[in-house]
C-alpha cells in the first residue's frame, strides 16, 4: 500500500545542523553470534518459501546523506496475546518489521524527500478469533538523537487465507518531505523511525528480548530464546 508523509515547515524552520553523537538506541547491545546466525537461517527459509518481496527502489540523487532509516526496538514487533498472559498458547497475532528500504534525494535549498519500503511479516496464533486484523504502525522524522518532529498513523489491513498462519506485506511511503533551513542542512541531522503502535506490557515484552515464533502455538512451535 502507499503513503505519502508531509513535514509542514514550521517543524523544522530552526534546525541547522544538529550534533550527531550517539546513534538513537535501538537495542540493548550488539546481537551475539548465534542470535545472528538464527536471524541469518530464518531469512534464508522466508527467501525460499516467499522468494524476494522486497522492491528495489530507484537510485535517487542527493547532495548529502540521507536521513537514518530504523526500526525502533521497542516497537519493531507486536505480539497479542488473549487475556493478557504470555504463553504461546495464548498468542492471538503477531507482527514483525523484517525490512526497509529507502532513498532520498534533495540538492540546493530543496526540501529532503525520502521513499521506503517496509517488509512486515505477519501472524495469527491459536487464539485468533478471526482471520483478518487491521495492525496499526507508525513513522516518525526526529531531529537526529532529539525530539520528535512529526509522527503519523496507518492502518495495516489484511486477511490470512484459509490454513495459513502468516504472510508478508509490503508498505511503501511514497515520499516523506523534510524542509531544510538552509544548505548546509544535511540528512544526516534527521532519523526517520517505524514501529508497531505497541502498549506498554507489548512494549516491554520486546525491550525485554521476549520472543514467540509467528506461528506461536501450533503444533511443534515453542517459545524461542531471548
Amino acid at each position: 500500500m502507499r503513503r505519502t508523509l508531509l513535514l509542514a515547515a514550521a517543524f523544522v524552520a530552526a534546525i541547522t545542523a544538529v550534533p550527531t553523537g550517539a546513534a538513537f538506541a535501538q537495542s540493548r547491545g550488539g546481537d551475539d553470534a548465534e542470535k545472528q546466525q538464527e536471524e541469518a537461517a530464518k531469512k534464508r527459509k522466508r527467501d525460499e518459501e516467499w522468494g524476494d518481496t522486497r522492491a528495489t527502489l530507484p537510485a535517487l540523487r542527493n547532495a548529502g546523506p540521507c536521513p537514518f532509516v530504523k526500526t525502533l526496538y521497542d516497537a519493531g514487533r507486536y505480539v497479542e496475546f488473549a487475556e493478557g498472559r504470555e504463553a504461546s498458547a495464548n498468542v492471538a497475532y503477531t507482527g514483525e518489521i523484517q525490512n526497509i528500504s529507502a532513498g532520498c534525494a534533495y540538492k540546493n535549498a530543496e526540501p529532503i524527500k525520502v521513499r521506503m519500503e517496509v517488509l512486515f511479516e505477519l501472524g495469527r496464533g491459536p487464539k485468533a478469533a478471526v482471520d483478518s486484523k487491521t495492525y496499526r504502525y507508525w513513522v516518525a522524522v526526529t531531529q537526529r538523537n532529539q525530539e520528535v518532529l512529526a509522527k503519523q498513523y496507518f492502518d495495516l489491513p489484511v486477511t490470512f487465507p484459509a490454513g495459513q498462519d502468516r504472510i508478508y506485506a509490503t508498505e511503501t511511503i511514497e515520499e516523506i518531505v523534510i524542509p531544510r533551513a538552509a544548505v548546509t542542512t544535511s540528512g544526516s541531522n534527521f532519523e526517520i523511525l517505524i514501529g508497531f503502535d505497541v502498549t506498554p506490557e507489548q512494549a516491554a515484552f520486546n525491550r525485554d528480548g521476549k520472543r514467540f515464533r509467528v506461528n506461536a502455538g501450533e503444533t511443534g512451535a515453542a517459545p524461542a530464546n531471548p
